[in-house]
C-alpha cells in the first residue's frame, strides 16, 4: 500500500507550489489527499487559480496519515495557521516521527505547531518570529521536517519529500525524468 500524504487545499494557496508538490508526489506512486479545509469542493488560490479537492479535511483520518506537506501562499498560509485540525495533524505526525513539510510563507504554520528547531528555510521575511536558523537555500531537510524557500522550488521541495518517502531510486528516476539537471544548471 503506498504512503499516504495530506496535501490541504487553504484559500490563497499558492498555485505553483500547490501543483508541484501533488504532481511529483503523484509521480513518486504516493496516495496524495488533497483536502479542502471547510469542506468546500473547489478552492480558489493566490491568483484565482480554482483546485478541486478530493475530500474534507474533516473526513481524513489522522491514523493513517505518513505525511503531511503544506504549499504557502500569504493567504494560504493564514488560513492553515488558523484551523486548529492542521495544527494537532501537524504535532501528532511529528511527534509519531512522521514527516511534516512546508513551502515558502507556511514554515510558519509549522513553527506554530512548535515542530521547527534548528535549520529551516522559508519565503525572505516568514522568519520574523521563528524559532530556528533560516538558511538561503531551495530545501532543508531537518530530521523529519522538511521546508522549502517558494514558488520556484516547488519541484525540488517535491523531489526531498519524495526521497524521503520512498528512497533514493524514486528520487533519481524523477529527477531524470522531470529533466531537473537542465532547470538546476
Amino acid at each position: 500500500m503506498p504512503k499516504r500524504v495530506l496535501v490541504p487545499l487553504a484559500e490563497g494557496f499558492e498555485e505553483a507550489e500547490f501543483i508541484g508538490i501533488a504532481d511529483v508526489l503523484k509521480r513518486a506512486g504516493l496516495q496524495v489527499i488533497i483536502a479542502s479545509l471547510n469542506g468546500d469542493n473547489l478552492v480558489k488560490g493566490a491568483n484565482g487559480i480554482v483546485v478541486q479537492a478530493e475530500i474534507a479535511l474533516q473526513d481524513v483520518a489522522l491514523e493513517s496519515l505518513d505525511a503531511i506537506c503544506l504549499a504557502g501562499g500569504f493567504d494560504g498560509m493564514q488560513n492553515l495557521s488558523n484551523n486548529e485540525k492542521i495544527l494537532y495533524i501537524i504535532k501528532e505526525l511529528h511527534r509519531s516521527g512522521k514527516l511534516v513539510a512546508a513551502i515558502c510563507a507556511s514554515p510558519i504554520v509549522l513553527s506554530k505547531a512548535g515542530v521547527i528547531s534548528g535549520d529551516f528555510t522559508c519565503y525572505p521575511g516568514c522568519e520574523v518570529g521563528i524559532a530556528g536558523n533560516r538558511l538561503n537555500k531551495a530545501v532543508v531537510v531537518n530530521n523529519n521536517v522538511i521546508t522549502s524557500a517558494g514558488p520556484a522550488t516547488a519541484i525540488l521541495f517535491g523531489l526531498e519529500v519524495a526521497k524521503y518517502l520512498c528512497g533514493n531510486e524514486t528520487y533519481q528516476s524523477l529527477y531524470e525524468g522531470l529533466q531537473t539537471p537542465l532547470a538546476t544548471a
